[in-house]
This record gives structure tokens, sequence and C-alpha cells, in this order.
């Protein structure tokens, strides 16, 4: 299986592209794991919320293949334990889905679009998180998994 998160917009604070390197680099010894940025809109003073949201699903769906199991990172998603996302991942895994794409999306969510494609919605917290350490929390968090998974020391419980 391979796994990308597909987010808008670079990466601006160092320490925070840092902490990714780290996790990307662990993340390694356990899958293919890749992030690809969508350049953030031009010109979004002139557009409105819903406009801004579907030129972002325009980008997102250029990516985004047919049989790719899309998860959508949303505050209403559904909330998992560690443990829980582990299980998740293994599950896919065994499953038969060759790619897992997880999708940020801009400052306003995600088009009625995006979200209708997508096959599951997951939040990582109630809290509101700036989309630049959302990028990190995940990336920590899908190492973990395969930590648990693993049953390596990484997580305690």
């Amino acid at each position: 299986m391979k796994i990308t998160l597909l987010c808008v917009g670079k990466t601006d604070d160092k320490y925070i592209q840092e902490g990714i390197d780290k996790y990307l680099k662990r993340l390694k010894h356990y899958i293919s794991f890749q992030i690809v940025i969508i350049p953030d809109i031009k010109n979004v003073k002139n557009l409105s919320e819903v406009q801004q949201k579907e030129k972002e699903a325009e980008l997102f769906f250029k990516t985004i293949n047919p049989q790719d199991f899309v998860v959508l990172l949303d505050e209403f998603g559904k909330e998992l334990r560690s443990i829980e996302l582990s299980r998740f991942l293994e599950q896919k895994m065994v499953s038969g889905v060759q790619h897992l794409v997880f999708l940020i999306g801009g400052p306003y969510g995600f088009s009625d679009f995006v979200k209708q494609r997508a096959n599951y919605n997951l939040s990582l917290s109630k809290l509101t998180f700036s989309h630049q350490m959302v990028r990190l929390f995940f990336i920590e968090q899908i190492y973990r998994g395969f930590s648990i998974m693993k049953g390596e020391p990484y997580h305690h419980e």
C-alpha cells in the first residue's frame, strides 16, 4: 500500500518542516509515504469561499484516481484513538487498498464534490490547528500507527 497526504499550500515554518522531515524519514521503514502539495489558489480575495473550495477541488481531482481510498481530514470526521488509527491502517492494507490518500483542505474546508468523493472522514481533534501543524500531527500519528502495528515501544498504553 502507498499513502499520500494531499494538502494545499507549502509549509512556511521551518520548525514544522523539520518535524515533518523527521517523521517522513522514520516512515520510510514502514510504508511508501509522500506529501503532495497543491499550490495556493491565486487571487483568493476575488473569490467567494465556495469558489475557492471549488478551485481547490479541481486540483484535488487532478491528483486523485478513481480507485484511491480517499480520507478527508475534517473537523466533523470520526475521532479515533491512536490504536484505532493503527487498526484502520492495517485493515486498509489487508483489504487490498493500494493507495490511501488523505486530504487536508484549504482554510474553508472541502467542496461538496470532494465530500461526496471521500470514502471516510477523519478528525484529528475537536480543536482547531493551523493547516501546517495538522501536517506534522498527522504524519506523527501515521508513524505512531505503524509502530503500534509492529509492536514497537514508541507508543505507551
